[in-house]
């Protein structure tokens, strides 16, 4: 993983701060509490100028994981946009990853989080594929984890919340610690749900699939916007589960997230994935770089620009 490279500004309760003063209490509620909720949006450099990806749809989300666990956010959507669309200028990056993220504050202890000020900050910083450029080329390597994913009925898997990725570290560490490059967890039914911080995807027989909602994934929007390019580039879609040996017999396997983009899986533990030449993910690779580089003019509507 690489570390952070500062930028000049965050946004942090309504006002923009220079980086090194966007700090919170040690004794923070969410910090101890995991009672937090976060995005991650990117923006990428565009013929037209810097542009923001699918921000009202990620700022959807945002709130939705906020009323999920009953956080009431002191901004709006619309408030949020124009936060987002103001720091990315002040900070001048044309390609940047975006983490608007609102925690329980400081002032209060305890299980009860009622009595807590919510605090709402938005970061960016330079990142590049989060499974790095050499998994984007040739396939990451990647196991079954021993850990199951979140079931809703203990966590719920719809909200981007803090707390729910310590189910994910958990996976990720077992992973690298077996030498691969990423976990895939399976479901409390014994069904493939996600990555530790991806949705994942097969392909058989020239049909692609993804686990729906119900498989305990969180809907991604990097998952949304390939369902919808493959759709219109013809590719046979089916958003159906399925099991971990039919992991082992695609044809095809790749992770999507806004991190990780489309990142092709090459083997999954020891066994090779197809003939390691992915013509569907690559293409929809090609498509998903083209939308949040303003390249289909159909999908103009995703982009925010920033002037």
């Amino acid at each position: 993983m690489a570390p952070i490279s500062p930028t000049s500004r965050i946004w942090m309760d309504g006002q923009l701060v220079p980086w090194p003063d966007a700090r919170i209490h040690v004794l923070t509620h969410g910090l101890h509490y995991g009672l937090a909720i976060f995005e991650g949006i990117r923006c990428h450099r565009t013929a037209r100028g810097t542009a923001v990806f699918r921000l009202a749809e990620h700022l959807e989300r945002f709130l939705d994981s906020a009323k999920i666990y009953a956080l009431p956010l002191p901004y709006s959507g619309k408030e949020l946009e124009k936060a987002v669309v103001e720091l990315v200028r002040a900070n001048g990056a044309p390609e940047a990853y975006i983490r608007p993220i609102a925690f329980t504050g400081y002032g209060e202890m305890g299980l009860d989080p009622t009595g807590s000020r919510i605090q709402v900050a938005i970061g960016m910083w330079p990142w590049g594929a989060y499974l790095g450029e050499e998994g984007m080329a040739h396939g990451v390597r990647a196991t079954v984890s021993s850990w199951t994913r979140i079931d809703s009925r203990s966590l719920p898997p719809q909200a981007k919340c803090a707390a729910n990725y310590a189910n994910g570290i958990l996976a990720k560490l077992e992973a690298r610690a077996a030498g691969y490059d990423e976990a895939l967890l399976l479901n409390t039914a014994g069904l493939v749900s996600e990555g530790p911080g991806e949705n994942v995807f097969r392909v058989r027989n020239g049909v692609l699939s993804t686990p729906p909602a119900s498989s305990g994934i969180l809907r991604g929007v990097t998952r949304d916007t390939v369902v919808r390019l493959a759709r219109e580039d013809g590719i046979p879609f089916q958003g159906t589960g399925f099991t971990r040996e039919e992991l082992f017999t695609a044809d095809e396997l790749f992770f999507t997230g806004t991190a990780a983009g489309v990142t092709p899986i090459r083997e999954v533990d020891g066994r090779a994935i197809g003939t390691g030449t992915y013509p569907i993910a690559r293409r929809l690779q090609g498509l998903y770089d083209d939308a949040v580089r303003g390249r289909l003019p159909q999908h103009r509507s995703w982009l925010t620009e920033v002037a």
